[in-house]
């Protein structure tokens, strides 16, 4: 084979590239892969600003995103605000580290305070690369995506450069580019990453999406990824916890049999045992309205309690099958610490326990 000449762009044969880590690289758990780019999108007045300072705060300080995902990467975070006064970013964030427990003081949490940051512009371009050269961070957010150029969101030709923009900055300094975006004002009816203003181009961008939606009075947010399994909807809601605003989780109703709520691991008992054969993780996904992840941290531990057993078909109950209202809730989390859980496949299935 002949040498690439000088002016050849650099290659390496498939065999030389670096091989897939097994496990997903994640910036936070479940929510944002490391240096992704992507969209945390949502109609008007569904709190993206929130949970986008929620997101930045976590990073910055390696405190749990909404009191619960776990952040893997934490490092220096650049935000700007596009739209919000600098008093209400500083008013929310001293809200949320309240509600986190961290200080706010001394955080490598940066926020740009330009009046205006233009991505179509080459010397804004210019100046935004070497705030990230000075600063190093590993996660930068703006907010919003309209306020930072003059092009025509719904023509596939004026945004894409802006999006190659964006990452070729997250390929240059290994970082994560979050991206806040306006969703249709009609698009309810329509699947999340579909219902984002303008070209299609920007749903597919995304590495990993985040979508705020409100249904009457109760907010959602779906988790979407390229290449992990995708989550949602989460129930959320802005809580007073203290005297801080923030984010949170809604929790599902605590098991109480005697009043017909099962717990989630009584929901993946019952649908193994309206299974006559062995069944799927994907299915039982679907059958329970579980998250993945959840799925296979149960399937861990009740395999290993022998309580189901895993055969090349799939999961079954063991005979005798332990009433439901008799079995003691099963302590997942403490079993996740001592056991490696089953971790779910980029096409939504998961790895079985061996």
């Amino acid at each position: 084979m002949n040498s690439p000449k000088p002016n050849c762009l650099p290659v390496l044969r498939a065999d030389q590239l670096s091989a897939a880590p097994a496990q997903i690289p994640w910036l936070i758990e479940e929510l944002w892969t490391d240096q992704a780019v992507g969209i945390l999108g949502g109609e008007p007045k569904c709190y993206k600003s929130f949970l986008a300072l929620d997101i930045a705060l976590s990073v910055a300080s390696g405190s749990p995103c909404l009191r619960r995902y776990p952040v893997e990467r934490p490092g220096p975070v650049v935000f700007f605000p596009a739209e919000d006064s600098l008093a209400i970013v500083r008013q929310r964030l001293d809200g949320l580290a309240a509600a986190a427990a961290v200080p706010l003081a001394n955080l490598p949490l940066h926020v740009i305070t330009a009046v205006s940051l233009r991505l179509d512009l080459p010397a804004d371009r210019q100046r935004l690369e070497q705030t990230l050269r000075a600063l190093k961070p590993v996660l930068l957010i703006l907010d919003p995506l309209i306020r930072l150029h003059q092009r025509d969101e719904n023509d596939a030709s004026q945004m894409a450069p802006l999006l190659g923009f964006l990452r070729q900055l997250q390929r240059l300094f290994h970082l994560a580019v979050l991206l806040v975006h306006h969703a249709k004002k009609d698009g309810a009816a329509l699947r999340p990453g579909q219902a984002l203003r303008g070209s299609s181009e920007l749903h597919g961008w995304g590495d990993s999406n985040l979508y705020l939606r409100r249904h009457r009075d109760q907010l959602s947010l779906t988790i979407e990824h390229r290449a992990a399994p995708s989550a949602g909807p989460i129930p959320l809601a802005l809580q007073k916890i203290g005297d801080a605003l923030a984010l949170a989780l809604i929790d599902p109703p605590c098991a109480d049999p005697a009043h017909g709520v099962l717990s989630p691991e009584q929901r993946l008992l019952e649908a193994l045992a309206q299974s006559a054969q062995p069944i799927s993780v994907q299915q039982l996904r679907k059958r329970c309205g579980l998250r993945m992840t959840t799925v296979c941290q149960l399937l861990r531990a009740l395999c290993t309690s022998r309580r189901v057993r895993h055969d090349s078909a799939g999961y079954a109950l063991l005979d005798p099958v332990p009433p439901l209202h008799t079995s003691p809730p099963l302590d997942t989390h403490t079993l996740s610490q001592s056991l490696l859980p089953i971790q779910p496949d980029g096409n939504g299935n998961g790895k079985h326990p061996t």
